[in-house]
């Protein structure tokens, strides 16, 4: 069995906890330059979020955020930026909404249905940001970005009345048709008259496993992290890294794809033009503030849900409401910083440790020559 190292564990750990403790203290400074006491602002965020209602609020929120983070993590891994998870889930929300708004199937076959038209619209979405790379030079980021604003002009152009979408001329809201009760996801009653706990957090938790297993237990994952980590060295041993590099677009593409689907089959059951936005970048924050890790990403997706819901809190006790954002921005700003502090003490102690196992090898066999010139 596989010895524990404790000083990766520590490190692993360090990064994120040094980053939520500065994060809290700078917050702190910004609240007592405005006038504000911190700790009672802490107190309240604390208080309000430990209530049943806010741990359901909580927890929904997190299993949406648990996607958008592992669909980042997967780029990551490959040092890739897929900054286009945006425009990829929401393009694949809406058509997963159209195709089962217009069918009506057994639930057996309607809900895997919806869920395979996201996953293949989100890939092939992002599998155009992979060709450009591999087959242009065109850096992922740059055309992500552009495939953001393209994806909301698309959803735009369609979302109108008389093309896939209708008028409610009641509400005056624009959507897709709504889906059947067959394509309604299960839900887990929370007791009382408490909203019921989306029954895709456990699609979420599957999902955490299976990137866990391709990307840690197969020749894939490690093909995956040897490119990441050296181009070079990679297509020496023989890994193609083209192939690697779209691959790994359509897996965050398909992975994004699933990040509307809480909201979709559990809670608004049809698209609107008021579907959640920005969760791709929300994303990008709790894949780094998880370090691309499924448990950290799980932790840190609570943690944003978390401080959600104490910004509603807030903003009735007489705090401005963008503390919490002011919050969230400082701590990427702490977890970048913190990791690389980490990363350049372990990699100091790593250089310390083979130092000094050299030196005593190097003492070994002066010790071993000094011997064998004694014998006579």
């Amino acid at each position: 069995m596989k010895k524990l190292d404790k000083e990766r564990v520590l490190l692993a750990v360090a990064a994120p906890v040094l980053a939520l403790a500065a994060a809290f203290v700078v917050t702190a400074l910004v609240l007592l330059a405005t006038g504000k006491e911190p700790f009672n602002a802490f107190g309240i965020m604390f208080d309000y979020g430990v209530k049943a209602d806010s741990q359901v609020y909580i927890l929904n929120k997190a299993t949406t955020y648990y996607l958008a983070g592992l669909a980042v993590a997967i780029g990551f891994r490959m040092n890739l930026f897929n900054i286009g998870v945006d425009g990829q889930y929401r393009l694949a929300a809406f058509f997963a909404a159209v195709v089962g708004g217009a069918l009506e199937l057994p639930g057996l076959v309607q809900i895997p249905l919806i869920l395979l038209v996201a996953m293949l619209v989100g890939a092939m979405w992002a599998s155009i940001a992979g060709l450009l790379k591999v087959y242009r030079g065109v850096s992922e980021v740059i055309s992500t970005i552009m495939l953001n604003s393209l994806s909301g002009i698309l959803i735009s152009y369609l979302l109108v009345d008389g093309r896939l979408a209708d008028l409610d001329k009641q509400t005056n809201i624009v959507a897709t048709d709504p889906l059947p009760s067959s394509s309604h996801f299960f839900t887990f009653p929370a007791g009382g008259d408490l909203d019921p706990i989306w029954g895709f957090i456990v699609v979420a938790a599957l999902a955490g496993v299976g990137f866990w297993f391709l990307l840690g237990r197969t020749r894939f994952g490690f093909d995956l992290r040897a490119v990441g980590r050296s181009e070079s060295a990679a297509q020496a041993s023989g890994v193609n890294v083209k192939r690697m590099v779209l691959t790994s677009m359509v897996l965050s593409g398909a992975m994004a794809g699933l990040i509307g689907m809480p909201t979709l089959l559990n809670d608004t059951h049809q698209f609107t033009s008021d579907f959640p936005t920005g969760i791709g970048f929300t994303g990008i924050a709790i894949a780094l503030l998880g370090r691309n890790n499924p448990v950290g990403i799980a932790l840190a997706a609570v943690l944003w849900g978390f401080l959600e819901r104490g910004a509603n809190r807030l903003e009735f006790e007489g705090y401005d409401k963008e503390i919490v954002g002011v919050m969230q921005g400082v701590i990427v700003l702490c977890v970048v910083i913190a990791y690389e502090l980490v990363r350049r003490y372990g990699l100091k102690r790593q250089q310390q440790r083979v130092g000094a196992e050299l030196a005593a090898q190097a003492r070994a066999d002066k010790g071993i020559d000094k011997t064998e010139v004694a014998v006579p």
